[in-house]
């Protein structure tokens, strides 16, 4: 089969499902402390929580800018190219935002200013919200209607939700935030997550054969599918890093994170269930 080796006969169920379930468990754990601590399960990006974005050309360091502005709620500062910078800010009130201008335009004539209300924010925050549901159940439904049956459809939707949620968490941990970007990735990471899974479960349920040498022939094809999009990413990820490009770089980092838990949650949650559920002789 290649360079890539897929054995897991010598294993049971139980063991294969061991690391990604605690994974899950974790995650989901950590999930539920930042809600009840932070009030949203995701650090907010300024999309959704409001504030006021700065675009400027300057020479200016870190450090100097964070001096000019320590009177006022900075949130980060991101270098860009040709001495770019992009601040953002918190949400403040209408008399401390003029203030702000003034200051902006003062020592930087040039600068782009955006502001995002806070009330503008929860919309948005409530339609990505939405939109998330709303795909992840579309998901679920055309799942269970390809394959009708509760136990191969069950551990697809199982696999795709690990993989939401363990990408939710390694976010918080990286300090990356919930942006239109990173919803985005996230909307693609639902599409991503099930394609091994349903080639997966089609190969091992719909073909004739021993159990091993599907599960080693679905292996091989996945890999390489994935290790594709895997290496497509990354060096989307590389250049809109040289470049920058702040939204392309939120969006290839989530989509990295989200492929490699896809990895696991494929090739260990999902064969391990459906392992299970053929040798118990419902899969024949």
């Amino acid at each position: 089969m290649g360079l890539f080796k897929y054995t897991i006969e010598k294993y049971t169920p139980k063991q294969l499902v061991i690391i990604p379930l605690a994974l899950l468990a974790v995650s989901l754990l950590l999930l539920a402390f930042s809600t009840l601590t932070t009030g949203t399960p995701v650090q907010l990006g300024i999309d959704f929580s409001g504030g006021t974005a700065v675009n400027l050309f300057t020479t200016d360091s870190k450090e100097t800018l964070q001096s000019h502005f320590a009177g006022y709620p900075l949130n980060s500062i991101s270098e860009g190219v040709n001495d770019g910078k992009f601040l953002t800010f918190s949400a403040t009130d209408d008399a401390t935002f003029r203030e702000l201008s003034a200051l902006i335009a003062q020592k930087y004539p040039d600068a782009q200013i955006n502001q995002i209300g806070e009330t503008f924010g929860k919309t948005l925050q409530y339609q990505a919200v939405l939109a998330l549901i709303f795909s992840f159940i579309g998901m679920v439904i055309v799942i269970f209607i390809s394959f009708r049956t509760f136990v191969p459809a069950g551990a697809v939707v199982l696999s795709a939700f690990a993989d939401m949620a363990i990408t939710a968490e390694a976010m918080n941990s990286i300090g990356l935030q919930l942006t239109m970007g990173t919803v985005a990735a996230l909307l693609m990471l639902i599409g991503y997550s099930v394609d091994s899974d349903i080639l997966l479960t089609n190969r091992v349920l719909k073909r004739q054969g021993k159990l091993h040498d599907k599960l080693q022939g679905a292996f091989h094809t996945g890999i390489i599918m994935t290790s594709t999009t895997l290496a497509a990413v990354a060096a989307m990820f590389i250049v809109s890093w040289i470049g920058s490009v702040q939204i392309l770089m939120e969006i290839s980092a989530v989509l990295l994170i989200g492929l490699v838990a896809d990895i696991l949650n494929t090739w260990l949650t999902n064969a391990a269930i459906l392992k299970w559920y053929v040798q118990k002789g419902d899969g024949k």
